[in-house]
């Protein structure tokens, strides 16, 4: 089973839809902000991933933090943030056969897929 983890309003996400729908990608959607996210999901994605690669340091969320929070981020300060505003968590996450993908791009798709 596919699992894509996201935010429904993300101008990314509604790519990465289209391309698995249009690829007859069979998929379950995870929203962050209705369906919530658990501690443990989101360590298991941190440890696979790294954090850095999972806070999404480009967005508004993250931005507004303050500048103190910002200059001493680490791994479990950064979980912590990314629990209290799931926006800052980079999407889409694509779960698939239990590997985790970060981001869409169409040849990294097509590479999942293939």
């Amino acid at each position: 089973m596919t699992i894509m983890y996201g935010i429904k309003n993300c101008d990314t996400i509604k790519k990465a839809k289209k391309w698995l729908e249009a690829n007859n990608v069979e998929y379950n959607f995870h929203d962050y902000r209705t369906d919530g996210i658990e501690e443990h999901w989101l360590t298991s994605v941190v440890e696979q991933l790294g954090w850095e690669n999972v806070l999404n340091k480009r967005g508004t969320t993250y931005r507004q933090l303050p500048q103190d929070i910002k200059d001493q981020m680490h791994k479990e300060l950064a979980i912590e943030q990314m629990l209290l505003a799931p926006a800052m968590i980079k999407r889409p996450i694509l779960e698939v056969n239990s590997t985790l993908h970060l981001g869409f791009k169409d040849t990294q798709y097509s590479e999942i897929f293939s």
